[in-house]
C-alpha cells in the first residue's frame, strides 16, 4: 500500500508540474549600435530566442518575432533608444502580438538587408538576439574616405596632387645599373666598376634623330593610412579601474592621429570606425585593402591581471609563432574580439576570409618590422616602454598580405597612473604627433611604390 501510494503521488506531482505553463524568457537589456557601415540592435536575455522575420515594401518595414518572451520595461525601452539621426532605422514600435510572442516593427529610411542571429553567452554577456541592418547598397569606402577626409586639402590649386613626400620617387642612376663590360681601346675588357660614373657608354639609339632630355617621370599619388580604432560596440575592450573603456580611448586617440594625418599634404586617411560600433577583424583589413592602403595601424590600449604592468608596446604579425608568451596571449585576447563583438558566422565568406587571414607574405613582415621600429622609437620618447623592440604574434587583424601593419598598444589600461594619461587630452595628442613621426621616418626611407593610381 505504501509503495501504490508513494506512486500514485508521484503521478498526481507530475501531472502538477507538467500543467504549469513554461516560464517565459526575460529581455534584460536592449542596446542599438547606428553607424554608416550598418545599425545593430540587441537583446540581451536569458535564455536562447527563436525568432522569424521578413520585409514589407510601401513603405519599408522589417517586421520580426520574438517567440518565448513577454513584453517588459526593458524591450519597451527600444522605442527610445532610436536617435533622429540613425542611418536606417526611422522608428520602432514593439508590442505583444500574441502569447509569448512580440512583435518588433521598424519603420525604415531605406531599403535594407537584414541579418538576425544569436550569440551564445561569452564574457560578461548573457544570451544575444542580434538584428544587423545593412544598407542594399554596401557604402563605398572610397567614397567616404574622400567625403569624410576633406578631399580638398589634399590637392593643390592647379588641381594637381603633390608629390609624395614632396619628391619623385627614387630613380636608377648609372651607379646602380648591373655592371657592363667594355672594351678599352687597347682591346682589354674592363669593368664598369673601374670607370667614373658618367663615362658609361650610352646605349646605341635605333635612329639617330635628337631628342630633349627630360626629367624622369614624377609619381603624383597620395600616400593613404588606414586607421583601426580597436574594439567598439558590443566589445568594450579592457575597462580600467577608473572605468575607462578601451574602445573610447583609442577612438579619441585614432581621431587626432587622424587629423594630424590630414595636415600632411600628400596624405589621406580612412578609420575603420568612426564611432562606437563593432567592426569585425576580416572587415577592418577588407575596407583598407578596398582603399589601397599603403599602411594599416591598429590603436589599443593593453591591460594585465597585475596592475603594476606598464608602457607602450608595438606589435606586427609572425609567421614562425609569437616572440614571447606575453606577445601569444595578447595576440589570442585581441582575436577574440568578434567573439565578444558578435558576428554572423554563417554570412562569412570562408574563402575571403582564408585569403584574408591565411595570406601573408614575408615582405610584408619584413616592411611592417619597419615601420614598427620607426613608431617604437618615435613613442618612447613620450612613455616608458613596455619592451625595447617590436614584438610578433598572430594578430587576425594584421594579416592583409599587401599591406605594412602594426598594432600599438598606447599603454596598459589596467595600470592607474596610465589610465589616467590614456585619458588625458594632452597625453593623448602626444601619442599621436609620435605616431605621426614614426609614420614620416618610416616613408622617408621606405618611399611607397607607384600602386595608387590617383583617381
Amino acid at each position: 500500500m505504501r509503495r501504490t501510494f508513494l506512486k500514485a503521488g508521484g503521478t498526481l506531482l507530475l501531472s502538477v508540474v507538467g500543467a504549469m505553463p513554461a516560464r517565459a524568457a526575460q529581455i534584460m537589456a536592449v542596446r542599438v549600435w547606428p553607424a554608416d557601415d550598418y545599425t545593430r540592435v540587441t537583446l540581451e536575455n536569458d535564455s536562447d530566442l527563436k525568432t522569424t522575420h521578413f520585409l514589407v515594401k510601401e513603405p519599408n518595414r522589417l517586421v520580426v518575432d520574438v517567440e518565448g518572451i513577454d513584453l517588459n520595461d526593458a524591450l519597451r525601452s527600444l522605442v527610445a533608444k532610436i536617435q533622429s539621426d540613425d542611418p536606417y532605422i526611422r522608428q520602432v514600435r514593439v508590442g505583444q502580438n500574441r502569447p509569448n510572442v512580440v512583435r518588433l516593427v521598424f519603420d525604415l529610411k531605406e531599403e535594407i538587408k537584414p541579418q538576425v542571429f544569436t550569440l551564445a553567452p561569452v564574457g560578461k554577456y548573457k544570451h544575444r538576439l542580434i538584428l544587423d541592418l545593412y544598407p542594399v547598397v554596401p557604402v563605398d569606402p572610397i567614397a567616404a574616405l574622400i567625403e569624410k577626409g576633406e578631399w580638398s586639402k589634399n590637392v593643390e590649386p592647379d588641381g594637381k596632387a603633390p608629390l609624395v613626400d614632396g619628391r619623385p620617387e627614387p630613380r636608377i642612376t648609372p651607379r646602380e645599373l648591373p655592371l657592363a663590360r667594355e672594351s678599352t681601346p687597347d682591346g682589354s675588357r674592363l669593368g664598369s666598376k673601374d670607370l667614373p660614373a658618367d663615362a658609361l657608354p650610352e646605349a646605341p639609339r635605333t635612329d639617330q634623330r635628337e631628342y630633349p632630355r627630360t626629367q624622369a617621370p614624377i609619381l603624383t599619388r597620395l600616400i593613404t593610412i588606414a586607421l583601426d580604432p580597436g574594439h567598439g560596440g558590443e566589445d568594450p575592450g579592457a575597462i580600467g579601474r577608473g572605468g575607462s573603456r578601451e574602445k573610447d580611448v583609442v577612438l579619441a586617440i585614432a581621431k587626432r592621429l587622424k587629423a594630424k594625418i590630414e595636415e600632411q599634404p600628400n596624405m589621406r586617411v580612412m578609420l575603420t570606425r568612426d564611432a562606437d560600433y563593432f567592426v569585425p577583424l576580416h572587415v577592418r583589413v577588407q575596407k583598407a585593402r578596398k582603399v589601397q592602403a599603403d599602411l594599416f595601424v591598429s590603436i589599443h590600449a593593453d591591460a594585465f591581471i597585475e596592475p603594476t604592468a606598464r608602457g607602450s608596446s608595438v606589435f606586427v604579425l609572425s609567421e614562425k609563432g609569437a616572440t614571447s608568451t606575453a606577445a601569444r596571449w595578447l595576440a589570442n585576447k585581441e582575436n577574440s574580439a568578434d567573439l565578444i563583438g558578435g558576428i554572423n558566422i554563417k554570412s562569412q565568406d570562408r574563402q575571403l576570409a582564408s585569403v584574408l587571414l591565411d595570406l601573408s607574405t614575408t615582405a610584408q613582415i619584413s616592411d611592417s618590422l619597419k615601420l614598427g621600429r620607426a613608431v617604437l622609437s618615435e613613442i618612447g620618447g613620450i612613455n616608458k616602454l613596455h619592451k625595447g623592440s617590436v614584438e610578433q604574434a598572430g594578430f587576425a587583424v594584421l594579416k592583409a598580405p599587401d599591406i605594412p601593419s602594426i598594432l600599438i598598444e598606447t599603454a596598459f589600461i589596467s595600470n592607474p597612473e596610465e589610465e589616467a594619461k590614456l585619458t588625458d587630452d594632452g597625453y593623448q595628442n602626444q601619442l599621436a604627433a609620435a605616431v605621426m613621426k614614426g609614420i614620416q621616418r618610416y616613408f622617408s626611407k621606405n618611399p611607397p611604390l607607384a600602386k595608387n593610381p590617383l583617381t
